[in-house]
């Protein structure tokens, strides 16, 4: 019968590690301590019923080998034995994938909490700087990332261990400030009357700021999708979507200096996902870091924090990777979060 253990002893190999998110799921085999992670194709959520199919499908369809543990990062609060996915129907059944699938053991973590796994062990060479500052060594630092929802984590530094802390701060408020914004607001989306950050900074959040930026303007949308505005800003196609996109940065750039107060993160903030990376050619830094220091009476501070682009292709497995290999260094708490055969 499974139960929660609430060790972090070492895990057993060969670890699976996947990367949760609401439109795609990455895995990776770790073979052992010394190994790196070995990719599977990555799949889309929305082309299995459930995790459990599509682990058969990109994994063990795959690989003859059979992973004893599993390390999983779920977009979602990581909440008892059935786990929901916030942007996704799946439900993850750590009961269930041992008895099923022969795990001996299951770990489930915010797929945030991966990411900020991943910034205690990203090269130099995995980040790109926006604008100046200078990286503090053991001191706190935050990651965000628009994807399919907009998720917020942060990593901690005390008595010798980092410390990942999840949380939901994509659904924070978001007001407007300046003349521009206060002709769009009133037509973006809302949720329950309230623009959160997810509202704007994720996938369908560009596409409802380009809309509401159309609205404002007295002109018809005509990019129904993320990448079709993504696209039309690249190649010039139009002001509005053009729009869209500096503003999406200099709205991230606000929301990424309330991070960095909040934690006062003086190892800097980082952000994840591929909807940033792919609109960085045409994003005005200067704005989008002046959005960031912009943060009365503390603009001297914030102007020594560093803010970067993670360019590490598979971010998380870099974190999940370091976990697995050396737990020991993280102060991860796992009591509920990991079930064992």
């Amino acid at each position: 019968m499974c139960s929660a253990s609430e060790g972090t002893d070492g895990l057993r190999f060969p670890i699976l590690i996947g990367d949760i998110g609401g439109t795609n799921a990455r895995f990776a085999l770790l073979r052992d301590a010394r190994a790196e992670p070995e990719t599977f194709p990555i799949v889309q959520t929305a082309d299995f019923p459930n995790i459990d199919d599509a682990i058969r499908a990109a994994v063990f369809d795959n690989t003859a080998e059979r992973p004893a543990t599993a390390v999983l990062a779920i977009a979602g609060p990581v909440d008892g034995d059935e786990i929901d996915l916030t942007n996704c129907p799946w439900v993850v059944r750590p009961r269930t994938l041992i008895a099923d699938l022969g795990f001996q053991e299951v770990l489930v973590l915010n797929d945030f909490e991966a990411q900020a796994l991943a910034v205690s062990a990203l090269p130099d060479s995995g980040r790109q700087a926006i604008g100046g500052g200078t990286v503090r060594e053991g001191s706190s630092r935050v990651v965000v990332g628009p994807g399919t929802g907009l998720g917020v984590g942060a990593l901690v530094h005390a008595r010798g261990m980092w410390i990942p802390v999840a949380g939901e701060g994509g659904h924070v408020d978001l007001g407007a400030r300046t003349a521009r914004d206060r002709e769009i607001w009133p037509h973006l989306e809302t949720i329950a009357g309230r623009i959160s950050g997810e509202q704007i900074l994720s996938g369908r959040g560009l596409v409802n700021l380009y809309r509401a930026i159309c609205a404002a303007d007295g002109v018809e949308p005509t990019h129904p999708t993320p990448a079709s505005v993504t696209e039309a800003a690249l190649n010039g196609r139009d002001g509005q979507s053009g729009e869209a996109v500096q503003l999406f940065a200099e709205y991230l750039g606000r929301l990424a200096g309330d991070l960095a107060l909040l934690f006062m993160a003086r190892g800097g903030v980082y952000i994840a996902g591929g909807i940033f990376q792919r609109i960085i050619p045409i994003v005005h830094a200067p704005e989008m870091r002046a959005a960031f220091e912009d943060k009365a009476p503390h603009e001297a501070m914030m102007h020594d924090i560093p803010l970067f682009v993670i360019t590490q292709p598979l971010a998380a497995h870099v974190g999940l990777a370091a976990y697995a290999r050396n737990p020991q260094a993280y102060g991860l708490e796992t009591a509920g979060r990991r079930w064992v055969g």
